[in-house]
């Protein structure tokens, strides 16, 4: 027939003869006349289409399409019903294209010729296979028994000298034959399984439903079986194998015997579950890793079977520490002491403990009790932890902070999340609550505490929406008036911070504060309140000049840290006109006392400038009064709770902190100092009477006035308290 691709020859082949090559492929290749693939079968289909295109077009003789047919044949497309559908096929694509007679008559020709071209070519292919098959069957006669002889040897030296092990049963699953490699892997001599049953060599860590297939195959239901599967050998030993067993049939199709083809893969099953091990589990601790634990939390969460879990959440105390003074060795040592600890008395319960990392641990309780189980189980975890320890020669005292959880818990509840979810927001609670029994103090239990859990993600939230409020100008003051128990008159004014969050709540700076020091906006923060206090303060006496008074605004130590900090608090005094004789600043107790370095030198150089220093909260910090004189301070602000013992006197003369003798001791104490003294909280009238009476110079508190807006602190600056009476009498406060 010539190229079989001859439309190749001018370039691209022609769009029809494309079409009719799909067609005939697609029909030919679904019917299955032949095992080609379709690249193979369109090669052969692209010629053939070619060329009876062209006989219908005119371009090729009617006998070319007889050299189709033949082709077809020696495609292998031998099935009568395949000439049928190719026929179908050149019927369906050429009937809208013969509408005038000539290549009507081409196309009935063509059809003719391949189909007599197919015939020929099939019938002389049958003649010569019949010719084929009488010569060998006429030569397998006479060498027969010498054909049979060398087969059964050829099968015998496979059999017996294949690495693989080889064993042939009979349908009621008796050993008729196994070869030597069969016999020496489960470590028996040759002979030794024959007349066995295969039922013998179940494994305890056979899936259940192995055996069941070896039987449906004994049934005939199935053909073959292949599995990873693990035996006994004699021995005693484990021995993993690749399994493949076929079933043979006799003539009749009935089932006869069973071939198992046995190859020993034990050493690449121990590798693969070493590997899976490493993947699973610490390598310090060999304890289950991160992705083990949240991947049977998880689990454990879908289970309906499991109503409740719990989790208990470890984090070593002072690990830094002992990495930082003995070293990292001696670091690992611990962290493997630790688990073998913690194993021996949680793991033992059918519980996971898992390491989560650093020197974090946790322990999944699956079907949990509740609460109490978990206290019990952390409080063991702690007492194991507090014996003593050697590392390198030092004896080493370890604790733990620990966070329990019980899941779900009421107020949060299940619902309908998806298990990750869950197991993502109870660890989280975990994580919470075991940073609760840091905070409390260490070497403790905390136990999850919802309410408490919204108030800290409440915080965390506002912590994260307070940059973009300082820019929003969100934060503001209100002011209180600091007075003078001798004269009534407005010593001094405190400013407070409030904050009015976009959405309407307004919030005091025992939430806010706090957080911005955490986060260091503390000392924007801090300038910024800064600034807007001294511009009040500078309006009230640009309005009236007569008015004097100090000033008062808290500071953190963390913002007199900074190396900039004094020239910053000069820079706000020189913008708004404020003097620094008149600039109270107001540290805490513990800020001040804890201070070294640069804020007290920064305490120092504002002192010189005249900036006068107080001590807030004084006595909530038990700190050294000699400490005092040393430092640039002018005023001590009393603690709320002595002033709230000032009230009863005459009535308990005992030694406590907050006895009204310790009360009257530190005012003269801080007097002798040269220091002035401004009493906190004073909220009734005994206690401001009883101030009074012990010589405290200033007084602040809700008993003498809120605090104000600017507006209605500017008015009551002008106004002069009067204190009349005295305890016994009703004694109340009166403005004029």
């Amino acid at each position: 027939m010539g190229d079989p691709v001859p439309a190749r020859r001018g370039g691209r082949p022609d769009a029809g003869v494309e079409e009719l090559t799909d067609a005939w492929v697609a029909t030919i290749h679904a019917r299955g006349f032949v095992s080609a693939g379709r690249a193979e079968l369109y090669s052969v289909l692209f010629g053939a289409a070619w060329w009876t295109s062209a006989v219908v077009d005119g371009r090729a003789e009617i006998e070319t399409a007889g050299e189709v047919g033949a082709a077809l044949v020696a495609a292998h497309l031998t099935d009568p019903a395949a000439l049928r559908c190719s026929l179908d096929v050149l019927a369906s694509h050429f009937g809208d294209r013969i509408g005038d007679p000539a290549r009507l008559r081409r196309f009935t020709a063509a059809v003719g010729a391949l189909s007599a071209g197919y015939a020929r070519t099939l019938q002389e292919r049958t003649r010569t296979e019949q010719d084929r098959i009488s010569s060998a069957a006429f030569a397998a006669r006479s060498a027969a028994e010498n054909a049979r002889w060398r087969s059964e040897a050829r099968y015998g030296a496979v059999f017996e000298n294949t690495a693989l092990g080889i064993s042939v049963a009979d349908t009621g699953g008796r050993i008729l034959e196994a070869n030597r490699a069969l016999a020496l892997m489960f470590g028996h001599r040759p002979g030794e399984l024959v007349g066995r049953s295969v039922f013998e060599f179940i494994h305890p860590e056979d899936t259940p439903e192995m055996w069941p297939q070896i039987q449906a195959m004994l049934a005939g239901r199935v053909g073959h079986v292949r599995m990873e599967k693990s035996y006994f050998r004699k021995d005693g030993e484990q021995l993993w194998t690749q399994l493949v067993v076929s079933l043979i049939r006799d003539p009749e199709g009935a089932p006869r015997y069973l071939v198992a083809m046995i190859e020993d893969v034990t050493e690449r099953h121990q590798l693969q579950t070493r590997l899976r091990h490493q993947a699973e589990h610490d390598p310090l601790t060999n304890l289950p890793n991160r992705a083990v634990f949240f991947s049977r939390l998880t689990a454990a969460l879908a289970d309906d079977a499991i109503s409740r879990v719990g989790v208990c959440y470890l984090d070593l105390d002072g690990f830094k520490a002992v990495n930082d003074t003995l070293g990292h060795d001696a670091g690992d040592l611990l962290l493997s002491t630790v688990a073998y600890r913690l194993q021996g008395v949680l793991g033992t319960d059918g519980h996971t403990l898992a390491r989560m990392g650093g020197d974090e641990f946790v322990v999944l309780v699956e079907g949990c009790t509740g609460v109490e189980q978990l206290t019990a189980m952390a409080e063991r975890a702690l007492e194991v932890l507090r014996q003593p320890l050697a590392l390198r020669g030092r004896e080493v005292m370890v604790t733990a902070s620990i966070g329990v959880v019980a899941w779900p818990v009421p107020e949060h509840g299940a619902g309908d999340r998806h298990p990750t979810d869950g197991a993502a927001e109870l660890m989280q609670a975990a994580d919470t609550t075991m940073y609760w029994a840091k905070r409390d103090g260490r070497d403790r239990i905390a136990v999850f505490d919802p309410v408490r859990h919204r108030t800290d993600v409440h915080l965390f939230d506002l912590a994260g929406r307070m940059p973009g409020a300082l820019d929003r100008g969100e934060f503001d003051l209100a002011y209180q008036p600091l007075v003078s128990f001798a004269d009534g008159r407005v010593a001094g004014v405190e400013a407070l911070a409030r904050w009015r969050t976009a959405d309407g709540e307004q919030l005091g700076p025992d939430v806010f504060i706090p957080l911005a020091e955490q986060s260091g906006l503390i000392v924007p923060l801090g300038l910024h309140l800064l600034h807007r206090a001294c511009s009040d303060a500078r309006a009230w006496v640009d309005a009236d000049p007569s008015r004097e008074f100090v000033l008062s605004v808290n500071v953190a130590g963390r913002q007199l840290r900074q190396p900039d900090a004094v020239e910053r608090i000069s820079e706000v005094l020189t913008r708004t006109g404020w003097p620094a004789h008149a600039l109270q600043l107001e540290l805490t107790e513990s800020d001040l006392m804890s201070a070294g370095g640069r804020p007290i030198e920064a305490l120092e150089e504002l002192s010189r400038l005249g900036v006068r220093i107080a001590i807030d909260d004084f006595g909530t910090g038990y700190s050294n009064l000699a400490y005092l004189h040393r430092l640039p301070v002018d005023v001590l602000k009393l603690a709320g709770f002595f002033v709230s013992a000032s009230g009863s006197a005459g009535e308990d003369t005992g030694r406590d902190i907050d006895s009204p003798v310790i009360l009257s001791a530190m005012i003269d104490l801080a007097h002798s100092l040269g220091l002035r003294v401004i009493a906190e909280s004073v909220e009734t009238v005994e206690q401001a009477t009883h101030l009074r009476s012990l010589g405290c110079d200033v007084g602040q508190g809700w008993f003498i006035a809120p605090p104000l807006p600017p507006v209605e602190m500017e008015a009551l600056l002008d106004q002069r308290i009067a204190f009349e009476g005295d305890a016994g009498q009703g004694a109340s406060v009166s403005r004029t």
